[in-house]
């Protein structure tokens, strides 16, 4: 959910883009208060906020009775941004927070989201292509992506995870999910040394195989085995294995699991949780966490809107150790 201090400029939004892509007219009246209560699922409160701040800028007036319509056609915008994010879950929300509070005042945005569908993605990409600057993606697993990319009308900055056909192009900042792993488990190889098989656990459909890689070249450097699973349903747990688990359902699958055959994570196996949660440093007696600092990808990105390089910036992870190895 968007945070209320933010919500506010989703009616901005639409009537600055309305009035730069031509679909709102000077003398045009905008959508009454309560339309906009149910096209943005906000309050009266946040629509009031969001007209203040356009009649400020000289854009609208109302009419007693009538409502509100367009006086001014000349929007100073420094940015038109359209964002497009894969989902949003509590880390895309610090990721958001971070972003939007490191915006100008005069800078719009349309956030959109394409839960992990190829079609959704180019679909919204091709209706946004003309009416923005600057495109700010986070394209993910999706492949040949370059040449919708290059056809759109304004710069465009990678976010999180992309392939490295896409890194060589554009600018963004991501995250190195291979060398993260990898150095995440040098940097805990005391406490790793007693564990004999690594199993990294997650959804093939949208998280990055190059964990497995990191997991991997780790593993072989210090003979350990090592697996991917898609799945931990049916699997028993064996003294000396490590999981690596992505999703937080599969955390929970696992820690039932070790329960049932009256285990403990951090004494017979051990557990390494992506994306560091306040939850998980309590839960079990404490989750080991690989985490990349989103609200520091937000700050990031927002400061690169502002820079003409093309380089990829690569956000910082840090591994929290915690009783569970």
């Amino acid at each position: 959910m968007l945070q209320p201090k933010t919500k506010y400029k989703q009616i901005v939004n639409y009537v600055l883009n309305g009035i730069n892509d031509g679909t709102l007219q000077k003398g045009g009246w905008l959508p009454s208060v309560n339309e906009f209560r149910m096209l943005f699922n906000v309050s009266r409160e946040t629509v009031f906020a969001g007209l203040a701040e356009l009649k400020a800028k000289g854009l609208i007036d109302s009419c007693a009775g009538k409502g509100c319509y367009v006086t001014g056609m000349q929007a100073r915008v420094e940015k038109n941004i359209f964002m497009l994010f894969n989902e949003m879950n509590a880390f895309k929300q610090t990721l958001y927070n971070a972003f939007v509070s490191g915006l100008k005042a005069d800078d719009t945005f349309n956030i959109q989201f394409h839960n992990y569908n190829r079609k959704v993605f180019e679909v919204l990409l091709r209706e946004a292509n003309g009416h923005y600057d600057t495109f700010v993606l986070m394209p993910g697993k999706f492949k040949g992506l370059k040449p919708l990319l290059d056809s759109l009308s304004g710069r465009v900055l990678l976010l999180d995870h992309c392939h490295q056909e896409l890194k060589d192009a554009f600018g963004g900042v991501v995250q190195n999910f291979e060398a993260d792993t990898y150095n995440a488990l040098i940097s805990g190889e005391a406490k790793l040394q007693r564990y004999t098989s690594f199993y990294m656990v997650q959804s093939d459909a949208k998280e990055p195989y190059e964990r497995y890689y990191g997991m991997e070249r780790f593993c072989e450097e210090h003979g350990k085995r090592h697996r991917y699973l898609n799945s931990l349903r049916g699997r028993t747990i064996n003294e000396g294995d490590l999981f690596m688990v992505a999703d937080d359902t599969d955390l929970v699958t696992l820690l039932k699991s070790a329960a049932a055959q009256g285990l403990t994570p951090g004494q017979e196996f051990g557990v390494i949780s992506y994306n560091d949660t306040p939850l998980k440093e309590i839960l079990a007696g404490g989750i080991t966490t690989l985490s990349t600092d989103f609200a520091q990808m937000g700050r990031t990105i927002a400061a690169l809107i502002r820079k003409q390089t093309k380089g990829v910036v690569d956000n910082p992870c840090k591994l929290v150790i915690r009783a569970s190895i």
